[in-house]
């Protein structure tokens, strides 16, 4: 039994069987009788606050910006450890993923703006502009040696430099007034942290603990508090001496199994437990449903086709090895995968319950569709000729 369980934790489409139940679960009890007992619970505050300290918050707000942030350290480990020494350390190797997340961001916006343009839900046209890792790659995993590692390599990359898209439209967009005096407490504590990395410290308690207070003034100064994950990440060193674990790759590791089975399927737990309604599938055809569906089906795998064609054509950029133009549209297909961060974008832009159970709705619909889209069209797909780069 310790041996299956180990296999399951270690295989790579683990964390989307999880995280695929939870959905499964989230749903079912929002429709049941328990549904409304697991609101309060939602809401139920936890914590402390006092004259000098605020830290009692409901516990929906707990997993969306405490638990979150954890998630985002762990991503921003893994954006910082590809940008030193992955796919994304050499122009050569970055250049065809960072245009085909920038035009996969891009489209689906643009099509979100065009279709919700002066209605009151224009604010929500980042909903569609996120790739969710762990449900893309799990798809990709299933199709195993029908993939070429390429391309699992490159979707990989792709959906990391669209997190650090989203994370910047968070922290750019959908952040509340900034209160600077929190923001420079923060901004000074973060000063030490890559202080303490040109000493060399290596302690992980060194940036960590620090970071919690990072998180506790970013989230008081107006920008989303997920927002100090990433930073604290950028500040842990990578290079060590000898032939001890780097402290980045000790930290990702340590926070990979946590992440991928606790904190993503908790956050899909208290985020998808959407109640079915009346009118809930006419939402589905209203600005909003389109704009979130169109954008992730179609403006995904347009923005990422047309981003790789124009780095081929201008020879600044060729196909992954072995890959067909048949599969680049089926990983951009995977890419309109939104799920964890979409959800999370939409909680930011809508403060309407109703107009937060349609965008989480619709994102269900466009992330299901585009996933199984995708692994349809990867699992027939044929491998391309070795003059690919044409």
């Amino acid at each position: 039994m310790l041996k299956t369980l180990r296999n399951f934790i270690d295989s790579p489409t683990s964390g989307g069987i999880i995280l695929f139940i939870c959905v499964v679960v989230s749903l079912t009890l929002a429709n049941s009788p328990l549904g409304d007992p697991f609101d309060r619970l939602l809401n139920t505050s936890l914590g402390f606050e006092n004259d000098a300290v605020h830290l009692k918050y409901s516990v929906a707000l707990w997993i969306n910006d405490g638990l979150m942030a954890i998630f985002f350290l762990l991503v921003g480990l893994e954006i910082k450890r590809e940008l030193v020494s992955g796919e994304l350390s050499t122009p050569r190797q970055a250049l065809l993923p960072i245009l085909c997340a920038f035009g996969g961001a891009i489209v689906p916006a643009g099509i979100y703006i065009f279709v919700n343009q002066g209605t009151e839900t224009a604010s929500g046209w980042g909903i569609p502009m996120a790739t969710d890792i762990a449900f893309a790659l799990a798809v990709v995993a299933m199709l195993g040696k029908r993939v070429p590692a390429s391309l699992k390599i490159f979707l990989a990359a792709l959906a990391i430099v669209d997190d650090l898209i989203a994370i910047l439209v968070i922290a750019v967009f959908y952040s509340a007034e900034l209160h600077t005096v929190y923001l420079g407490y923060a901004a000074a504590i973060l000063a030490l942290l890559f202080v303490f990395n040109r000493m060399g410290v290596k302690s992980l308690a060194f940036y960590l603990v620090p970071g919690l207070l990072i998180w506790y003034f970013i989230h008081h100064s107006g920008i989303h508090a997920t927002i100090a994950g990433v930073l604290t990440a950028m500040t842990i060193p990578l290079a060590t001496k000898g032939k001890d674990e780097p402290p980045l790759l000790k930290l990702e590791h340590a926070l990979t199994t946590p992440v991928n089975f606790l904190i993503v399927p908790v956050f899909a737990l208290a985020n998808t437990n959407i109640r079915f309604e009346d009118g809930m599938l006419e939402g589905l055809i209203s600005p909003l449903g389109i704009g979130i569906i169109l954008g992730l089906m179609l403006g995904k795998p347009i923005g990422v086709y047309l981003m790789t064609k124009l780095a081929i054509t201008l020879r600044i950029g060729s196909l992954p090895q072995g890959a067909s133009w048949t599969q680049i549209i089926g990983i951009g297909l995977l890419a309109g995968i939104g799920f964890t961060m979409s959800i999370f974008i939409a909680l930011l832009s809508f403060s309407d319950d109703l107009l937060i159970a349609e965008a989480k709705f619709s994102i269900l619909v466009a992330s299901l569709l585009s996933g199984v889209i995708g692994y349809v069209l990867l699992n027939k797909a044929k491998a391309s000729t070795p003059t690919n780069n044409t």
